[in-house]
């Protein structure tokens, strides 16, 4: 009698856009993920999580151990997931006020994001983003996040050949490819660091 196959391990992410234009580009590399994840990554599951909603960080709004519903509903997204996509624009050669904005009321008392497997992702000119992602990873220092380190993903969005359309939906087939080999990385960093099999 033949054995049958063990279930793929399946994790959880929590997809991360630092910006909240509805045509960000790195909110279309967020859909490009879940669509990519859908279709041919077994085992994965990604939710994007909206920070919109989030009131600016003030410990005031802490009463006797309690956050405000939107970050209690954040803060819930985050300890469920087993890891964590964060899609970050790049601002002034730094990350965005609301991501920072959302990582900080994560990071309060217990702090959320210690031990998550992380991963990142950036579009934009010049560099594509990328002095936002090394000083995201200086935070995640702090935060104990584990981020990927290879491969990088910076998306050089105003280069030929066009990467995105118009409503800031990714078309371009190569980057399409090296975010799956972002995401296959991160799931299988995942797995290790949480021993999972």
């Amino acid at each position: 009698m033949a054995m049958e196959a063990a279930a793929q391990p399946v994790i959880k992410v929590a997809a991360i856009c630092g910006s909240l234009r509805k045509g960000s580009f790195n909110r279309g590399l967020i859909r490009s993920a879940v669509q990519l994840c859908n279709e041919s990554i077994n085992g994965m599951q990604i939710e994007y999580v909206d920070i919109e909603g989030l009131p600016f960080m003030n410990t005031d709004l802490e009463v006797n151990g309690a956050y405000p519903a939107a970050v209690e509903a954040f803060r819930s997204k985050i300890r469920e997931a087993d890891s964590i996509l964060f899609a970050s624009p790049e601002y002034n050669y730094s990350l965005t006020g609301p991501l920072k904005n959302a990582i900080d009321w994560a990071s309060r008392p217990p702090n959320v994001w210690a031990d998550k497997p992380a991963a990142i992702m950036s579009a934009g000119g010049g560099f594509g983003g990328g002095r936002s992602q090394y000083h995201l990873r200086q935070v995640g220092v702090f935060l104990d996040l584990h981020f990927i380190n290879k491969p990088e993903l910076f998306v050089q969005a105003f280069q030929p050949p066009q990467k995105f359309d118009s409503e800031g939906n990714l078309i371009d087939p190569d980057t399409k490819e090296r975010v799956k080999n972002l995401l296959l990385s991160l799931y299988a960093f995942t797995l290790r660091l949480k021993n999972i099999s």
